[in-house]
């Protein structure tokens, strides 16, 4: 984040996202033509060979070409919403105040208007998608989508597809995002918006080839990581060169934070597109097929986008930093120039997606292969759970990640002299290396298919790696790396960090209440609401599973025996309540699962016909034993946390009163000792008039015997009681 004040240039009224030219429309309508002129011909190349390999009847050229067009139509709207939300969020500072900056307002209007125009896309695409399944002309496919039965209208035959229903997904989650890019006029509401926007994105991700056919979880994954990046680098591109045409006034700041991020947008696209690739074909058909030849040209346009990239980092943006006209300078043109590229690559996807991949040559498919994406020959031991690996892109991508970003936030803090505990970095560690054998080692490749397998994941994911990952204080060394914006500097990630944890949602979701019922509650639902045997089908649903023990456990730890700063401080012995608390809840699942008479998900288990899973009763039952069992050791690893923090919180108290004490020569305690000696002074006068008395008469109705009434020893020093009976 760079701490220099980019130049100021312009007029007020000027700094945004408008341009008075209309050079940014003349710009998106020659992006739109080239992406679908890309995939026109693509689709005209593969129609005819991908009618022939399903053996379906032409549906017609509205829907034949109408798919692909309006896809990367949509497609490209969606990238500039999504890339305009993150320009509001990150790239551009929002007022002191915390509501946007000029530049921020205009880029949320254009994320908004760009969302509806891809929910409206979305809409268009179902009927399009069942047309293109079933064969029939599209304007016979619209009636019987929104049949009329009975005088109401309902969603007919398109809910059969399972394609239209994730478009119907992507317009609601599209709509939504719209909606709130309209409304919001802060910051914080942005980062809702990016997540609507993600949401958006998903349903794509989710359909088409890479979502079938053998190895569809790798396909999955990495077209997810293929198409968030991708919509991150071309929407945020088109958003910056459109507030350089407005001669916005944090365009040089805007410019350098896009640069880092297109970086390595460009790294998970050439990896995500490799990966992607190599799932659907061989090597050498990536030259002798119509695939592979769509391919090898989303890859040389990949390069060329890299090259122009490499250019702004380079070149551009020290230009821009001069340029007394930025909708002229050099950035401007290399980047118009850089957003046809993008229209073409996205019109080739368009167009891929249209496509059949080759036929692979491989042994019969298993009924598991076809609907978990890999194959299962053998009964799970401790050997094939230790050493069958199956990489998963995403959480196993993001515990290599978080372990390296961390090591070079400790590594900055070294290098600057600054100490950092080798427990923290060890706990850290071995929680990234935990999500990686929970999700990419046998555990992983084990886990959808056998339910006692998967509950030894969950637990894995849900009560040790949080528990690890807290106790590594991520957030506290983020703030000591990262150095600060400085004053009167637009924020950067310490600055949006600290934001995150003192917001209002922060405080919500860390409430003991909220945090204790997501995290032990989501047991219940899941498993004894009967909701996994929903669900237990869907590969989305199993990264939603992982994700969702990541982040409720991660909650729970960072209230019970966080390190790092939080909006709620609550006391060692409510945390000690807490996690007392919350162990007969936890037990008590574990027995639950154990004494259920019926099987979780018996179909689904069942249509995996695997050959040694045959009493899953039994395997339902060692799962409940593992939910019981294994949640014990790191319960035990939380109770020494907490009892290491309370001895360290008392030992920071006594430091802090003795330096206290030596800094103003124990004033406390003199102040203290003049108190109690004030108060005895009283005392001392009224002792001295009672030894001067007689001894026939006692103070206090005494006796001569030197003892009360009841009972008590005069304070004289000496026994007044007789020694006989």
């Amino acid at each position: 984040m760079t701490t220099t004040t980019p130049r100021a240039t312009g007029k007020p009224d000027r700094d945004s996202l408008r341009d008075p030219s209309g050079a940014r429309r003349l710009l998106i309508a020659l992006m739109m033509l080239v992406g679908v002129i890309a995939a026109v011909i693509v689709t005209a190349v593969s129609a005819a060979t991908a009618l022939r390999l399903t053996g379906l009847p032409d549906p017609g050229w509205a829907t034949t070409y109408g798919l692909p067009v309006v896809t990367v139509v949509g497609q490209l709207f969606a990238a500039i919403g999504f890339g305009a939300a993150i320009f509001a969020a990150f790239f551009v500072p929002p007022q002191a105040s915390g509501e946007l900056d000029v530049g921020g307002y205009r880029a949320l209007r254009w994320s908004s208007a760009a969302f509806a125009c891809w929910s409206m896309a979305a809409l268009a695409l179902i009927p399009l998608s069942v047309a293109n399944v079933s064969g029939h002309p599209l304007g016979e496919t619209i009636s019987q989508c929104f049949s009329t039965i009975g005088g109401s209208s309902t969603f007919g035959v398109c809910g059969d597809v399972a394609e239209s229903r994730y478009w119907m997904w992507t317009a609601i989650f599209a709509i939504f995002a719209a909606a709130l890019a309209k409304a919001a006029l802060r910051w914080g509401w942005t980062i809702l918006v990016i997540g609507l926007g993600f949401l958006s994105l998903m349903p794509p991700a989710l359909a088409g080839h890479s979502s079938a056919g053998g190895d569809h979880d790798m396909g999955t994954n990495s077209l997810i990581l293929h198409i968030v990046a991708a919509s991150v680098w071309t929407g945020g591109l088109i958003v910056v060169l459109a507030y350089c045409f407005g001669n916005g006034r944090w365009r040089t700041l805007a410019l350098r934070r896009y640069s880092r991020v297109a970086f390595w947008c460009l790294i998970v696209v050439a990896a995500s597109g490799v990966v992607n690739a190599l799932v659907r074909m061989t090597f050498g058909q990536l030259f002798t097929t119509t695939y592979g030849l769509v391919v090898l040209a989303k890859f040389i346009a990949l390069l060329i986008a890299g090259a122009l990239g490499a250019a702004h980092r380079r070149y551009t943006i020290a230009e821009l930093e001069k340029s007394e006209n930025p909708g002229k300078s050099l950035f401007v043109r290399l980047a118009a120039v850089e957003t046809m590229v993008f229209a073409l690559a996205f019109g080739l996807g368009a167009g891929l997606s249209r496509t059949p991949p080759p036929v692979l040559e491989t042994a019969s498919v298993t009924p598991a292969e076809l609907k978990i994406g890999f194959r299962i020959d053998r009964e799970p031991s401790l050997a094939s759970l230790a050493l069958d690996w199956r990489f998963d892109l995403i959480f196993g991508t993001a515990a290599i990640v978080a372990a390296v970003v961390y090591l070079v936030g400790v590594w900055r803090l070294r290098r600057r002299g600054d100490a950092w505990p080798v427990g923290r970095t060890a706990a850290w560690l071995l929680g990234c290396l935990a999500l990686l054998i929970a999700t990419s080692s046998g555990l992983g490749r084990y886990s959808p298919a056998v339910f006692s397998v998967h509950m030894m994941g969950h637990m894995i994911l849900s009560m040790l790696v949080p528990v690890l990952l807290v106790l590594g204080a991520p957030m506290t060394l983020a703030l000591r790396a990262i150095p600060p914006a400085g004053r009167d500097q637009p924020p950067g990630p310490r600055e949006w960090l600290l934001s995150g944890i003192h917001s209002r949602y922060s405080r919500f979701v860390t409430h003991p209440l909220i945090a204790i019922t997501v995290f032990v509650g989501s047991f219940y639902v899941l498993y004894l609401g009967g909701l996994f045997e929903m669900i237990v089908q869907h590969h989305s649903a199993h990264l939603l599973m992982n994700l969702h023990f990541l982040i409720s456990g991660y909650l729970f730890y960072w209230l019970v025996i966080g390190i790092d700063p939080a909006p709620r401080q609550v006391s060692p012995v409510a945390k000690l309540g807490i996690v007392w608390g919350s162990l007969p809840f936890h037990a008590f699942f574990g027995v639950a699962l154990m004494l259920t008479s019926a099987v979780i998900a018996e179909e689904w288990y069942k249509s995996l016909m695997l050959p040694w899973s045959n009493d899953l009763y039994s395997d339902q039952q060692t799962g409940g034993g593992i939910a019981w069992a294994t949640g014990e050791f790191p319960l035990m690893l939380v109770m020494i946390a907490l009892l290491v923090q309370w001895q360290r919180q008392d030992s920071r108290q006594a430091r802090r009163f003795d330096r206290r004490a030596e800094r103003d020569g124990d004033a406390e305690l003199e102040s203290y000792n003049a108190m109690l000696a004030q108060m005895n002074t009283p005392a001392q006068a009224q002792k001295t008039s009672d030894g001067a008395q007689s001894d026939g008469a006692q103070p206090g109705g005494a006796t001569p015997g030197g003892e009360t009434p009841d009972g008590k020893i005069l304070d004289d020093g000496v026994d007044h009681r007789p020694s006989g009976p």
